[in-house]
């Protein structure tokens, strides 16, 4: 590595993240490295790294107080913030009827999403499955990355009264109380996606787990796999 280029690090738990760091974020100018294991990701490494930045793709994992107080760390959040603090971001969004919203950079604070924003930018959430929309956000969060590199943007506060989401548990992924045939297609799709609880139901001593939904006119179809409740 030459000392004369600059380091940035991206940390991503999911292979999409892997796919467009590969693809797109590693051809931007400078010396990119990716993480993938919340392991690695110690004060220690980074201090021996000393990247510019610390991009988070998608990060389901605690980061160290002490890194996201030392090194600028730019996350990026499926909602219009303070609008959609918290968890689950996409589904929460989903589930209030949202069909599109914006994707947000901002900088890492200890308090969760609370920190000040670097740039806003529209972003569908259309799509069959939830992995379909994590796609086309981690693509376009490589293209905000370039342009918080390139401008060196300084990150605003964020205004307005925050809307806090609640992170879903897994037993809130069973179908219940779904009064149509669109709510139900966003429901299926909203869950489908590498480490999410499917959508499912219980019944006669069988989980049915629902993925890959295709909604038609009156009709919806979808790969159901049937599980053993007692397994």
């Amino acid at each position: 590595m030459s000392s004369s280029k600059t380091v940035y690090a991206v940390a991503g738990s999911n292979p999409w993240n892997r796919q467009v760091f590969e693809s797109q974020i590693s051809n931007f100018p400078g010396h990119w490295i990716f993480i993938d294991s919340s392991d690695d990701l110690t004060l220690k490494w980074v201090s021996q790294v000393n990247p510019r930045y610390i991009f988070f793709l998608h990060w389901s994992h605690i980061v160290p107080e002490e890194i996201v107080n030392t090194y600028e760390c730019v996350c990026f959040h499926m909602t219009d913030v303070p609008y959609g603090r918290g968890g689950s971001p996409l589904q929460n969004l989903i589930v209030r009827g949202h069909r599109e919203t914006k994707l947000t950079a901002l900088r890492m604070v200890p308090k969760l999403d609370a920190g000040p924003v670097y740039l806003k930018r529209d972003l569908s959430l259309e799509g069959s499955t939830a992995e379909e929309v994590f796609i086309r956000s981690s693509k376009l969060s490589a293209s905000m990355i370039q342009t918080i590199i390139e401008k060196e943007i300084e990150p605003d506060p964020q205004k307005g009264d925050p809307v806090v989401f609640q992170r879903r548990r897994p037993e809130q992924s069973e179908i219940s109380e779904v009064k149509s045939l669109e709510a139900l297609f966003d429901f299926i799709r909203m869950l489908d996606a590498e480490g999410y609880p499917p959508a499912f139901i219980e019944e006669g001593g069988f989980r049915f787990e629902f993925r890959r939904a295709s909604r038609y006119d009156r009709r919806i179809e979808a790969t159901v796999t049937i599980l053993p409740t007692d397994q």
